[in-house]
């Protein structure tokens, strides 16, 4: 099993469950991170350090959000690994409540 970043991550990218990850599964584009589901060892200590709860167990994924495990496997192919905590865009605050953001997704 495999934890799935889904869209609330979208233009937030908040970075605090990268660095509690002890396997290096997080990647990171433009606007957006994903987890590697063949490097992700289900130890669920991301999730809880999401501050936009856009992290979960791909048995628990949302209704509608089922598709973001697919896309974190395709994604995890091209963007590099981040292991470190960054500062957030600014403007992420401004993109917390917000849904239907999949199609801003910058790839």
């Amino acid at each position: 099993m495999t934890f799935v970043v889904t869209e609330s991550c979208i233009k937030c990218k908040y970075t605090d469950c990268v660095e509690v990850c002890p396997v290096d599964c997080f990647h990171e584009g433009p606007n957006f991170l994903v987890i590697d589901p063949d490097e992700c060892i289900d130890c669920t200590l991301c999730e809880p350090e999401c501050p936009v709860e856009a992290i979960y167990s791909e048995d628990e994924l949302p209704d509608g959000q089922e598709h973001f495990l697919q896309l974190n496997a395709e994604l995890a192919q091209d963007w590099p690994v981040i292991a470190e905590k960054k500062d957030a865009p600014e403007d992420a605050a401004e993109w917390e409540n917000v849904s239907d953001k999949e199609h801003l997704l910058e790839r």
